[in-house]
């Protein structure tokens, strides 16, 4: 049943193996009714989650949602954009990032808040695509390399032919590791999680 006003928070962890406990208690210590807190255990590349939709539909003028950090709400920026608008103007509800004040629509009602809130997301849609950029050109240019110092690129003769999400990007990932990217990004870039990355470098990377 759809409530008039009412607050709801929201976790998203990408993994069963990942812990949503510090999310779970910034929303707690905002006195938010521990039903109204929803958990997504998926991948944040878009806003096709189930539970993400559920708590959408159970939104309504007035009401407050609250997310620990804007990465939880999702990490497709293009797409958050679109999502920040259907949540704030077509909704009317407010938007209150924990860990970014900037990002609290509760605040600065008037033009000026809603300028600086939509300066702040536009600017983080722009670090997050020129990040992908960035690593994408660092890998065309690091195979490049491989590929005139004579470097065999492909599995290796012999390795499991087991089909896992990243069979086939070795190469890519090794480049970007000897380039000093780090786990993490290269994570978000082919859109699966920090430990099966870094279960898949060491299984198949490192013998």
């Amino acid at each position: 049943e759809r409530v008039d006003i009412m607050d709801y928070g929201y976790v998203r962890v990408s993994k069963d193996k990942q812990h949503e406990d510090r999310q779970l208690v910034a929303l707690l210590d905002c006195s938010i009714d521990p039903d109204n807190i929803y958990i997504d255990k998926q991948s944040g590349k878009d806003f096709a989650r189930p539970i993400y939709r559920d708590l959408v539909s159970r939104l309504a003028p007035g009401g407050t949602l609250y997310v620990k950090s804007i990465d939880r709400l999702g990490r497709n920026y293009g797409e958050m954009l679109e999502q920040w608008r259907i949540l704030t103007k077509t909704i009317g509800v407010d938007i209150v990032v924990l860990d970014m004040p900037l990002l609290d629509t509760r605040n600065g009602k008037d033009l000026i808040g809603t300028l600086i809130a939509d300066i702040v997301l536009q600017l983080l849609s722009y670090v997050a695509h020129t990040e992908r950029e960035m690593i994408s050109q660092r890998t065309k240019e690091g195979l490049e390399r491989r590929r005139a110092a004579g470097v065999q690129l492909g599995r290796p003769k012999g390795a499991k032919s087991k089909v896992v999400k990243l069979s086939g990007k070795e190469d890519a990932i090794r480049v970007l590791l000897d380039e000093g990217t780090s786990v993490s990004q290269i994570a978000r870039l082919l859109h699966c999680d920090r430990s099966t990355l870094s279960r898949f470098i060491a299984s198949r990377m490192c013998s």
